[in-house]
């Protein structure tokens, strides 16, 4: 991922954090004839393993030989940046858009996974995380033993073992203060979802 030094991300915990919070990635990887394959899958990382799972029906998983390379593409909010917000702007027009966003790469090994009890366990996990915090959460157990079974042989498991992170925050840095708190002044004013929360991103870039 290109990434300007300014927008690196190095902090590990930051860029756990990041992902925790989309909970979801694009699964990237070539087949044998080197034509590229992407799945959009919710996941969870825990050490150097993501773990997902997709559907028996997708024909993604069978191109996948032993530790094949993959990619783990995470997006997080994105946002125009319009030069009308930009002080520069004002003092000699020389400014043009941008889009700002924050994203991170993961890339490694992908294993597939067919035990019916890694599958329960990895879909239990999953369900839990994504339950948390809800007046009635929904388990795994709420279902009828024998439906779960059914679903778990319409789905594989897919681990992928981490060996490079990459987390970038293309967030105006190299703009100035000024600059800057007018785009997140902007950009709270916005009509597109993730608009204000890029903009609240910008302006904790003013705080450091």
């Amino acid at each position: 991922m290109y990434t300007p030094r300014h927008n690196l991300v190095t902090d590990e915990a930051a860029i756990r954090s990041m992902v925790a919070a989309v909970r979801t990635a694009w699964f990237v990887t070539a087949d044998s004839d080197g034509v590229p394959q992407a799945t959009f899958l919710p996941i969870i990382w825990r050490e150097d393993s993501v773990i997902m799972h997709l559907a028996r029906a997708n024909r993604h998983w069978r191109s996948l030989a032993p530790a094949s390379p993959a990619l783990l593409i995470v997006t997080g909010p994105d946002a125009y940046i319009s030069p009308s917000w930009y002080e520069q702007k004002r003092i000699d027009g020389r400014v043009v858009p941008t889009w700002d966003y924050t994203a991170v790469h993961l890339t490694g090994t992908a294993t597939v996974h067919d035990d019916p009890e890694w599958l329960r366990t990895a879909v239990t996990e999953l369900t839990d995380a994504h339950e948390t915090g809800r007046d009635h959460p929904w388990a795994v157990s709420d279902a009828p033993a024998d439906h779960i079974d059914f679903e778990l042989s319409g789905i594989v498991g897919i681990e992928v073992t981490v060996t490079r992170i990459e987390g970038k925050a293309k967030l105006n840095q190299n703009y100035s203060e000024a600059d800057r708190r007018g785009a997140a002044s902007g950009l709270a004013g916005e009509v597109f979802t993730d608009a204000p929360i890029v903009g609240q991103q910008i302006a904790a870039t003013l705080q450091d």
